[in-house]
């Protein structure tokens, strides 16, 4: 019988991340448009825990700020100087008075790793288990832990490689770092670990041999070697990315999306799509990117923070900024951004043209190169066109200004005056020819024999 506990999560997020070679903390480096601890809070949301206790280490004001701007309920513990990951425990119980149930150890630079993986750790507990260990079978072992177990598929020790025998070091089986305890029993034992070991650390995983001492049952749950790949340098955030946008792309098209070149389209950690939507190649999802079914995405545009609505068709070469919203069968062609912009029903903004702080009504047309002025050094402003205006190519509309439902703006007009509905506005410099100029010109600038 299993018992429904609750679940309180300790996130390890001390490390300096010197190989890095960065001035950003390394859990705050993005995968997926998301920090790495972002990535690890969420998992750990997933399971509803009743705490969250971020544990940092010195002058990491960014990330203690970062972890309670994702919620404010996280609790922040200081681990300084870093003395292995059971000291970073232990700093983090006081955040745990008075809880009782499973306590899931994670790391904030292992970002792929999900919440129903954890949620079987904490499973094991239920069932009996005081110690549940996440293991996996890694290509190379190499500096990783190994992990002992019994006839009966127990886990008996946890040895570091650096304190393991020849025969130790051909296990294949190799922790990850992440586990589960009885917080009671955490709790009573935390204290007993020592640092007697080769790094002089106080390494969490001598747990395992202090539950087995006191006849406790420790249990392993294996992974695939893919989740709980840490980041501890460029290159195994390059890894993590690209294991990370295959995960995404074979989502999108399980759920009936069709990526033409799927390893050239990059999604953000947020980025919804719908069923029928075809992405062409080379395509960029910035985070907060919503597409609805039916929409075709043609190659070569980024998107990001922008609501995209059912058969609206982008690109290719566009770019929709954060607050662009495209409304049903609307389109935004090549060569076109839209920034803090509506783009109504129906409506056409065809190529060559910015659109920013404004609103497009449906069915309007918007010429090839015309520019929304919001921007005058100092404040933005709004331009509103009204449904079914046509606006002819190479037009300035310098806000704030409103276009009038069915109104037309000739091309090559500078707007700055409110234009009525289905009005004619013209605002140009009228033509002038002078006949035989250019033919003078070329005569007077013949060279002579």
């Amino acid at each position: 019988m299993t018992k429904d506990w609750p679940i309180a999560a300790i996130i390890l997020a001390a490390g300096k991340g010197t190989r890095m070679k960065s001035d950003t903390p390394k859990v705050l480096h993005a995968v997926g448009g998301r920090a790495l601890l972002g990535h690890v809070v969420d998992a750990a949301a997933r399971l509803s825990p009743e705490r969250i206790a971020v544990v940092v280490g010195e002058q990491s004001e960014r990330v203690s700020a970062y972890a309670t701007s994702l919620n404010s309920e996280i609790t922040i513990a200081v681990q300084s100087p870093p003395q292995g990951t059971g000291h970073a425990v232990a700093q983090a119980m006081p955040t745990l008075e008075g809880f009782s149930g499973a306590v899931v150890i994670l790391y904030a630079d292992t970002p792929l790793i999900s919440a129903e993986t954890v949620k079987t750790l904490t499973e094991a507990l239920a069932q009996g288990a005081h110690v549940a260990v996440l293991g996996f079978r890694p290509d190379d072992p190499g500096a990783y832990g190994r992990l002992k177990v019994d006839g009966k598929g127990a886990l008996s020790a946890i040895v570091e490689a650096k304190d393991a025998s020849p025969e130790e070091l051909a296990i294949r089986l190799c922790n990850s770092g992440v586990m589960a305890f009885d917080a009671d029993f955490l709790r009573r034992r935390i204290t007993d670990i020592n640092a007697n070991n080769a790094k002089g650390e106080y390494y969490l995983t001598d747990l395992v041999a202090l539950a087995r001492e006191d006849g406790l049952t420790c249990a392993v749950i294996e992974a695939e070697a893919e989740e709980v790949g840490g980041v501890n340098a460029r290159s195994d955030l390059a890894a993590v990315e690209q294991v990370f946008q295959a995960r995404k792309r074979t989502e999108a098209m399980e759920n009936g999306a069709t990526l033409i070149d799927p390893n050239t389209v990059y999604f953000s950690y947020d980025t919804a799509i719908g069923r029928d939507v075809v992405i062409e190649p080379n395509v960029f999802f910035g985070p907060g990117a919503s597409i609805a079914d039916g929409v075709t995405v043609k190659a070569y545009s980024h998107i990001e923070g922008a609501k995209i609505e059912t058969g609206a068709t982008v690109g290719p070469f566009a770019r929709l900024r954060p607050g662009a919203q495209l409304s049903t069968k609307s389109k935004v062609g090549n060569f076109v951004e839209v920034k803090n912009a509506t783009v109504g029903a129906e409506a056409k903004v065809s190529h060559l043209t910015y659109i920013g702080d404004a609103d497009i009504g449906a069915g309007a047309n918007i010429g090839a190169g015309t520019i929304t002025c919001n921007y005058d050094g100092f404040n933005k402003y709004r331009t509103v066109i009204g449904e079914n205006a046509f606006i002819g190519s190479n037009t300035a509309l310098v806000a704030p200004v409103n276009v009038g439902p069915g109104a037309y703006v000739g091309s090559g007009s500078v707007i700055t005056i409110d234009v009525a509905p289905d009005a004619l506005a013209l605002a140009r410099g009228q033509q002038k020819s002078i006949k035989g100029w250019a033919a003078r010109l070329r005569q007077a600038r013949q060279k002579p024999d």
